[in-house]
């Protein structure tokens, strides 16, 4: 396996190690897809240029072929009206022969209890430009009721796909993210097998002057810390971060102690 492939398949690994978002309970009536994601072999070369998105969506189309339940019918359709396009289907399938729309979603998200009123609201992107609940809303209001649009009638057709027999059906992964100065927080809805790490302040750096530090591409934000990277000291990671912070970027890194722990947080250049 040369060094390309075995990238490939570490962010593959994480993303079947990432749990769904929330389990057996709808939220705001969306329902979780189940699938099993015991860990296997991926053997597709993907373009390291696609976005996150697209790249996540690729795993998916592979997890799915390895079920033989599952027959995939149609993947990333475009719904054009009058040339414009009006959105995107991620997924239709057929599971036990019955016809399922998937949208697919997987997000980072770091707990902010400054932000909204309950537990979904708390939730946020890295850098303050995104929300679990905004994703929630556009999912409920604009992704799902694509499938019920005119537009959408001929693609189903298409595939002799019964509208009436769909059901939808979100795979929506996540890793959430708790404050370092607060980690022990009660769930009642999320799933908190989602909780990946913490997400540390300027201000608390001051802790971690004495352990070392590795920055993972964005794809590599996917990947469970381990030993075979470039670690860096805590001076040189501060001079790497301020070229972050003054983007206003919040950097995903991997954090190793003194006595060689590793965990994944965020430093966040917003509190």
């Amino acid at each position: 396996m040369d060094f390309k492939t075995k990238v490939i398949q570490k962010r593959y690994d994480g993303y079947l190690a990432t749990s769904s978002l929330w389990l057996n309970q709808p939220i705001f009536g969306l329902h979780q897809f189940k699938i099993d994601s015991l860990s296997h072999k991926i053997d597709v070369l993907l373009d390291d240029k696609i976005r996150l998105g697209k790249y996540i969506e690729r795993f998916v189309s592979n997890h799915l072929a390895t079920k033989n339940n599952i027959k995939i019918v149609a993947e990333n359709n475009q719904i054009l009206k009058e040339k414009r396009t009006l959105g995107e289907l991620d997924c239709l399938l057929l599971k036990d022969d019955k016809p399922i729309h998937l949208e697919i979603i997987y997000k980072f998200y770091l707990y902010d209890d400054s932000v909204g009123s309950n537990e979904i609201e708390h939730f946020i992107g890295p850098n303050r430009k995104d929300a679990l609940i905004e994703k929630i809303t556009k999912l409920k209001d604009k992704q799902l009721p694509l499938l019920y649009s005119e537009a959408c009638k001929p693609y189903l057709n298409q595939y002799k796909i019964n509208l009436e027999e769909v059901q939808q059906q979100v795979l929506f992964k996540a890793q959430l993210f708790l404050p370092y100065s607060n980690q022990d927080i009660d769930f009642q809805i999320l799933n908190k097998d989602c909780v990946q790490g913490y997400y540390i302040q300027l201000k608390e750096l001051k802790e971690f002057t004495d352990f070392k530090f590795y920055i993972p591409t964005k794809k590599d934000w996917l990947i469970t810390p381990h030993e075979q990277v470039n670690w860096i000291e805590f001076t040189e990671f501060k001079r790497v971060l301020d070229e972050f912070v003054s983007r206003k970027f919040s950097p995903l890194v991997w954090i190793k102690s003194k006595k060689g722990n590793l965990t994944k947080g965020f430093v966040v250049w917003w509190v």
